[in-house]
């Protein structure tokens, strides 16, 4: 059976780390990696990277609420690294058809994050947090190890995440500019070590990450403004 996964190592334990995994139903998961589904593929909409050095293409901006009721020690983390201009520069490094959009890693391979891990908020690791993995939810990547979250995160892209649920911790919520976060399924894309055609050939580029004012119910909000390129 094929295996869908939220995962990240740090570079010196890459070679004998053990990913944390997830399964799906198999119909759905190789229906999703079946490498020649038409959304995969290049097609004349699709952004490729054969173009001759392409232009900078600004993509818009896109919105996340945080929920610190549901995870207190996620979102603290996360509004730190926004606040110390961590995310700027750094991109989506996976981005998988039908599933999710994965950022934040500092090495831009899947294996890098912040210097302090946090505690894993989801109910496997004995924490309460009833939010759903759903389309536009935020949520955490990790290793095997429960509390090894820093500051790579995922969006997911449909209502079929929620096998997720319980094992990673949910923490905001993209509330302006989806279109912006499905957009990124529109770059051509290579495949993984884990055999998903999600490596972005032209980088989906975070220029900046910024608090902004909270949603009329309190909550923290977080803009981040996209490009495709260098």
């Amino acid at each position: 059976m094929k295996i869908k996964s939220i995962t990240f190592v740090t570079a010196m334990v890459l070679a004998c780390c053990t990913f944390a995994s997830c399964e799906k139903k198999q119909e759905k998961t190789e229906s999703v990696l079946d490498t020649s589904s038409s959304v995969v593929q290049a097609t004349d909409s699709t952004i490729t990277a054969e173009q001759d050095k392409p232009e900078v293409k600004q993509l818009g901006s896109f919105v996340i609420t945080l929920y610190p009721e549901y995870a207190p020690e996620t979102c603290k983390n996360f509004e730190k690294l926004v606040g110390e201009g961590f995310y700027n520069g750094l991109t989506f490094h996976r981005v998988v058809n039908d599933f999710m959009a994965q950022g934040g890693d500092p090495s831009g391979d899947g294996t890098g994050g912040s210097d302090e891990k946090i505690k894993g908020e989801f109910s496997q690791n004995g924490v309460d947090n009833p939010l759903s993995h759903k389309r536009g939810i935020v949520s955490m990547a990790r290793s095997s190890d429960f509390n090894s979250a820093s500051s790579q995160f995922f969006i997911c892209y449909n209502d079929d995440c929620t096998f997720l649920d319980g094992q990673y911790a949910a923490f905001g919520e993209v509330t302006e500019g989806m279109e912006v976060v499905d957009g990124f399924l529109n770059v051509e894309r290579t495949q993984n070590s884990g055999g998903e055609y999600a490596v972005p050939k032209i980088p989906i580029k975070i220029t900046s990450a910024k608090m902004i004012e909270n949603d009329q119910n309190g909550n923290p909000r977080v803009e981040f403004a996209m490009q495709l390129g260098e």
